[in-house]
């Protein structure tokens, strides 16, 4: 007798499809990849547009606004004297290109002292000490932000720090003041210049360095000519948070400024008082921070970002 022939082997079962409304729901999203997007993006989009932009609508029409001068409550009666008195009060303007001149000071200090430390970490250091060189860079923002400004404070002040180690050459500490508000803002702000260009350093490809060295560069022509144009979008990106943190702040100026005044401690002093004043001067840094990026963008350190 001959054997009987094996049995075709059974049909792989079908696989079971999602039941109930859950299931049909996403089946249907996986069927649409524009719809998941669309979902994803709502909540975060809504964010924006509501709190964010809103507010920015909001101090924009309340700077049109005016305020009773017994009562000191606001009258929702259009008018320009607001933005008039900005632009032509000789106080106004001179606080307004301190503020910004301070900025740019801080945005230069930041860059000036940032990029060797960002060299230094990213490309000289060990390999195995790169990544605790990084988080000794990141570990200041970890503090509390006056902690920080108080600490500078005691270093400035009178017999500080800055006296005892100024002292045997003969000179004096900055004190209180302009010089003591530049400093201190570019204490707080230098981590946000460094990590950026420490990243756009360490993706550097070593073989253009070494291809520039082969070709006679000297060193000052490779810095020139291979590494400023490929890490000058990320010192462009350090410098925006470098430049509006430090226009828009205004603690640091009232408690290590002296009698310094910057457009943040105007907005400040006539949020009780005058609140359609206080929102034509904080459309100030609005304005100058979009100018900056746009002058950023015409110059391309931004096209690599």
């Amino acid at each position: 007798m001959t054997a009987a022939a094996p049995a075709p082997p059974a049909a792989p079962a079908a696989r079971k499809r999602p039941q109930g409304t859950l299931g049909r729901l996403a089946g249907a999203l996986h069927r649409r990849p524009r719809l998941r997007l669309a979902l994803l993006l709502t909540a975060p989009l809504l964010w924006l547009a509501v709190l964010y932009l809103g507010s920015l609508a909001m101090l924009f029409v309340s700077a049109f606004w005016t305020t009773n001068s017994f009562t000191s409550q606001v009258v929702r009666v259009w008018s320009t004297d607001n933005l008039r008195a900005v632009l032509t009060t000789p106080v106004y303007r001179e606080v307004i290109v301190r503020s910004v001149g301070v900025a740019l000071a801080v945005t230069v200090l930041c860059a000036v002292i940032g990029f060797p430390l960002a060299f230094f970490t990213a490309r000289v250091a060990p390999r195995r000490w790169r990544p605790l060189l990084v988080v000794a860079v990141l570990t200041p923002l970890w503090a509390s932000y006056l902690v920080k400004v108080y600490a500078w404070r005691l270093i400035l002040s009178e017999g500080g720090l800055a006296d005892w180690m100024l002292r045997p050459f003969g000179l004096d500490g900055p004190g209180f003041g302009l010089p003591a508000a530049v400093l201190t803002l570019t204490y707080l702000w230098l981590p946000y210049m460094i990590l950026p260009v420490h990243t756009a350093l360490a993706q550097l490809p070593a073989g253009l360095l070494e291809a520039s060295a082969d070709l006679g560069a000297r060193p000052a022509r490779t810095f020139r000519s291979v590494v400023l144009p490929l890490v000058l979008p990320s010192v462009a990106a350090g410098s925006v948070f470098t430049f509006s943190l430090s226009l828009g702040d205004y603690i640091t100026v009232q408690i290590v400024g002296g009698k310094t005044q910057l457009i943040g401690n105007l907005v400040y002093s006539n949020i009780e008082l005058n609140l359609p004043m206080a929102a034509a001067l904080g459309l100030v840094p609005v304005v100058v921070i979009v100018l900056y990026l746009l002058a950023l963008r015409r110059t391309g350190a931004l096209s690599g970002l």
